[in-house]
């Protein structure tokens, strides 16, 4: 025995992709506003240890002093005498951040401390130095 289908039964399902679409595009965007992008400076530093090391959440300037005195901020190398006047251009695009120098072990004192006091006459008021966290603390 056939079964004849009727107009009724065979008529076209469709399936509304709409707000499948809708949540796909506020799942991006939440995902956009929420991530939190990894800032280098463009060289590794063999940082000390310390046992007083803390972590610093809202550090949005770093800048690197490797072990033969050289300073890198944004991936690029500066020269010291620049370092003032980039970091009042990067406190000017976020005035909320802190500066964070990444100065190797075997960096010289005396361009860690000339990175230090530009970064302060450059008008930022939160100046770190980095450490690793020394584990027997």
């Amino acid at each position: 025995m056939r079964h004849r289908h009727t107009e009724s039964e065979s008529g076209d399902v469709a399936i509304n992709l709409t707000p499948l679409i809708d949540m796909v595009f506020i799942l991006l965007i939440f995902f956009m506003v929420t991530s939190s992008f990894v800032k280098e400076t463009g060289v590794d530093v063999d940082r000390p240890s310390a046992a007083t090391a803390v972590r610093k959440e809202r550090a949005s300037i770093l800048i690197a002093v490797t072990s033969k005195g050289e300073v890198w901020i944004d991936k690029r190398r500066v020269d010291l005498r620049a370092v003032r006047a980039n970091v009042e251009r990067l406190h000017a695009e976020n005035p909320e951040g802190a500066v964070v120098i990444l100065a190797d072990e075997q960096a010289p004192t005396g361009t860690v401390v000339r990175v230090l006091d530009q970064a302060r006459l450059a008008g930022v008021e939160s100046v770190s130095i980095a450490a690793s966290q020394d584990a027997g603390g």
